[in-house]
């Protein structure tokens, strides 16, 4: 087990080395960089000017010798120094990453439970009403873009029904109590988490309603039934432990995608997260901060593998490695 995990952190580090230098090629095959960005907003510069600028930010330098050097400072824990906003790219994550990780996984988590829930009432029920509501809502799941679901949500539910702040993470003036300002955020990202929630909801239902129907049909299903157990204890002891099995590998190879999504919601409701800032950045061609935020996300996505790797072997006991 331990060389094993061993093996899949040597192949996750190969693999973002990989990712990094893929992105920093991408980027700068895309026209312009941060000092025409500054130079627009500015009104206009000279071509000495944006020379003195480059040759400042190192971006005269040739292609692979930029490579080389963010390389270095990555492998040292150095993420990079944005030129815009004039602060290390590290610090700027880290003042933003709190709130795209509550959004985050609170959707994660809520998808999950209830779609898992849903497939397996679903599932019980495979030609009744319920089950083609959820045939519906995976189509609608597939099919609605995130950031057209956030305005709907938006306009209903912060405009026509002002029931919900329109943007924002917290009031302002604050509440003056750690309990009162804990839930005022958590009243501020209802609209945000319910938009992310949904779309991946529908795939989760899915699923676990696929998986619970095979279950069912297995033959130690019919003898737990045979034997006289409780209906709730054969379907939640005996058959969701094997029909969950698929929702947590499509949990953990999700968790990009889920990200990505919250990048689009954060920008929609305004939240002070990381894709703002990631948008923000792509505008005006600040590519440490690009860099930093897609390398983020790569090392989320790699470690969630294998944490998923692990809960899978758990949770089936008959998969000895997990390699």
């Amino acid at each position: 087990m331990k060389f094993a995990i061993i093996q899949r952190l040597l192949l996750g580090f190969v693999l973002i080395i990989a990712v990094i230098v893929l992105n920093f090629l991408l980027l700068q095959l895309a026209p312009g960089d941060v000092v025409d960005s500054m130079l627009a907003e500015a009104g206009g510069g000279d071509a000495e000017m944006a020379a003195r600028l480059r040759e400042a930010y190192g971006l005269d330098e040739p292609i692979y010798i930029q490579l080389l050097k963010y390389l270095g400072r990555v492998l040292t824990g150095d993420l990079g120094y944005s030129f815009y906003y004039d602060e290390t790219v590290a610090t700027l994550l880290l003042q933003r990453l709190p709130t795209t990780l509550m959004l985050t996984l609170s959707a994660l988590v809520i998808a999950v439970f209830l779609g898992t829930l849903f497939g397996v009432y679903a599932a019980l029920r495979p030609n009744g009403l319920f089950s083609n509501f959820v045939t519906i809502l995976s189509l609608f799941g597939y099919a609605t873009p995130v950031f057209w679901l956030g305005m709907i949500v938006l306009l209903v539910f912060a405009l026509y029904l002002p029931w919900f702040p329109a943007y924002g993470i917290r009031s302002f003036p604050a509440p003056d109590t750690v309990i009162g300002r804990a839930v005022d955020i958590a009243y501020h990202l209802v609209l945000p988490t319910f938009t992310l929630a949904i779309l991946y909801l529908a795939n989760y239902s899915r699923i676990s309603r696929a998986a619970m129907m095979d279950v069912l049909g297995a033959d130690y299903i019919r003898t737990a039934r045979t034997k006289g157990l409780p209906e709730r204890k054969v379907i939640f002891k005996h058959a969701l432990k094997n029909a969950s099995l698929p929702v947590v590998t499509l949990a953990g190879l999700q968790l990009a995608q889920v990200f990505s999504g919250a990048v689009l919601v954060e920008t929609v409701f305004s939240l002070p997260g990381v894709g703002p800032l990631l948008y923000e950045s792509i505008v005006r061609r600040d590519f440490p901060v690009i860099l930093g935020v897609l390398f983020g996300a790569a090392a989320t996505t790699i470690v969630a593998n294998i944490i998923t790797d692990l809960i899978y072997k758990r949770m089936d006991p008959r998969i000895k490695s997990i390699t």
